[in-house]
């Protein structure tokens, strides 16, 4: 591929571009991995199983989580999906306009929505499932059983340091403020 470059160049050309700074490189290269890895899964599953059935990542995780809670609040299915409410809203309408999800009022605060699988998203659900998981033990067939356990182990200790102590180092970092409002990158109208 054209202007692709490999992780091992990538390392080299970041270790060479930071020469003598002090950096602390074994653990810029665990959180580096973390992303290249989840980018390079999540990019095969859309581009495989999911591209078939006409799912983004995003759509599919939140068909899995309400398909495995059932019938749950947005705000709960944008939190276990690890997406914003807004996110959620866009892609919970397309479910729903393709006949995967439905919606409907919280019976004691109707200010609330609860999201839950149609007959047609159970059905996809147990159909797309068993190929999704198969292309999880093709992704990862280059590790034993134990290694794979090891690695989803770590990997939740690194999730629960960031749920457990983030918020906390995230304050400190900001001398107390709150971070600034997330922006799309667009630059505002003059």
């Amino acid at each position: 591929m054209p202007g692709h470059r490999s992780i091992t160049e990538a390392e080299k050309l970041a270790s060479a571009k930071l020469g003598g700074i002090p950096v602390r490189r074994d653990q810029m290269a665990a959180v580096a991995n973390i992303h290249r890895a989840a980018s390079a899964v999540r990019q095969h599953l859309e581009n495989s199983v999911l591209r078939g059935s006409d799912l983004t990542w995003t759509a599919f995780v939140v068909l899995w989580v309400v398909w495995v809670w059932g019938e749950s609040e947005t705000r709960h299915v944008a939190e276990e999906a690890g997406i914003s409410k807004g996110t959620l809203t866009g892609v919970a309408r397309t479910l729903e306009s393709r006949g995967l999800l439905g919606r409907s009022g919280h019976p004691d605060d109707g200010r609330l929505v609860l999201l839950s699988l149609t007959g047609k998203g159970e059905e996809l659900m147990q159909r797309v499932f068993p190929e999704f998981n198969a292309e999880e033990a093709f992704v990862t067939s280059g590790l034993s059983d134990a290694e794979c356990r090891t690695l989803a182990e770590l990997l939740r200790r690194v999730v629960l340091q960031v749920e457990d102590h983030g918020e906390r180092r995230r304050r400190e970092l900001l001398g107390g403020a709150e971070p600034a409002p997330r922006r799309s990158g667009r630059r505002p109208k003059a």
